[in-house]
């Protein structure tokens, strides 16, 4: 039986503000306590936390608007320590792996290029300040791949971060345009982690226009679903056997569906190149990459899990946006996992992914 004693200790004490975000815990006594499964302690690792740097602002001509929308949790992305540790603890969060989602690939080079140095100077400064809670992607200036090539090496070599958050594309441009292949080549050979968060896919926004957030709630799975699904099917996981990639909202509509890529090819060779032979099935790639937690309900994880295996899952909460206010709840609640793997998503996992001492 899974043990939330520790757990639970001190979720009595947990308000939320009007927005849904948690309110500072500390000011109302809760303390930071450890999660226990079995009786044995979890350092849980959220790999899925945002955060925003305010020092990019006089790059941006002081335009807020970049940095900030009217999506819930926003005003939250600048890190004020004390709140955020005030939220982790509430969450049951022991460190947050940071990522900054890019809003730069559209811009000119050298822009660019000013924008990341600062970003990832910015990420290690608070890493190195706060390790116990704290690890970091770092920001890439795609559109310029040599470019992105040295950001990589630096950041992993020199500035002490895990790898590199990603989007979906680059300005429309698919990560398996060969352009990029000396950045996947860069990353295979330092081991480094690629964080693939969408950015949405505005070739549909007219179809999306209208009530419920389309260009979100689909939009966003879907364009992890194309890259993910460019990056197998244009073999570029052949070529790079060893690239590691972390996808956000458990890798988007792919796994849920991914069966029907096995059949594509038999079913219209037309559509398919025939200068392309995979190595595997389409869905075998599934099972050599990760996917975070942040898919609601403890059946979309049950079948994630038949779908990747429960060792390819990774605890994620998207904070400081409030879709998953409760992600270790999350996972207690899977039935469907051992508690030998539950202590894998919440932490093991990531742990031995990122390089992450426990």
């Amino acid at each position: 039986m899974t043990s939330r004693r520790n757990f639970l200790g001190a979720a009595a004490g947990v308000a939320f503000c009007g927005c849904g975000m948690l309110q500072a815990a500390h000011a109302q006594g809760t303390r930071r306590t450890a999660v226990a499964v079995g009786g044995k302690t979890v350092k849980t690792i959220d790999t899925h936390a945002h955060c925003v740097f305010l020092d990019v602002l006089p790059l941006l001509n002081n335009d807020r608007s970049v940095l900030f929308n009217s999506v819930r949790g926003a005003d939250e992305t600048p890190i004020d320590v004390a709140q955020r540790f005030a939220a982790m603890d509430a969450q049951r969060v022991d460190m947050e792996v940071l990522s900054v989602n890019p809003y730069w690939y559209g811009r000119d080079r050298d822009l660019a290029a000013q924008i990341v140095k600062i970003n990832n100077e910015k990420m290690a400064e608070l890493c190195a300040a706060h390790p116990d809670r704290f690890a970091g992607f770092a920001s890439l200036t795609l559109q310029a791949p040599e470019l992105a090539v040295a950001e990589l090496e630096k950041a992993m070599k020199n500035q002490g971060l895990k790898g590199a958050a990603i989007g979906g594309n680059v300005a429309g441009v698919d990560f398996s345009d060969a352009k990029f292949h000396p950045v996947w080549a860069k990353a295979e050979e330092l081991g480094a982690v690629l964080f693939i968060h969408p950015g949405g896919t505005p070739q549909l926004n007219q179809r999306f226009a209208g009530n419920g957030w389309l260009g979100n709630t689909i939009g966003n799975p879907l364009d992890t679903t194309i890259a993910l699904s460019k990056l197998i099917f244009e073999g570029t996981l052949d070529r790079f056997p060893g690239l590691k990639l972390l996808a956000a909202h458990g890798g988007g509509f792919l796994p849920s569906y991914a069966d029907r890529s096995d059949h594509s090819c038999t079913v219209s060779p037309a559509g398919c190149n025939p200068a392309i032979t995979l190595k595997k099935k389409p869905t075998e790639y599934l099972k050599q990459m990760w996917f975070d937690s942040l898919i609601f309900t403890p059946e979309a994880i049950r079948h994630l899990q038949a779908q990747v295996g429960a060792s390819q899952i990774v605890l994620g909460s998207d904070y400081p946006y409030p879709w998953a206010l409760k992600p270790v709840d999350h996972i207690f609640a899977c039935e469907s996992l051992s508690d030998a793997e539950k202590i894998a998503v919440l932490g093991g996992t990531a742990a031995k992914l990122l390089n992450i001492a426990v």
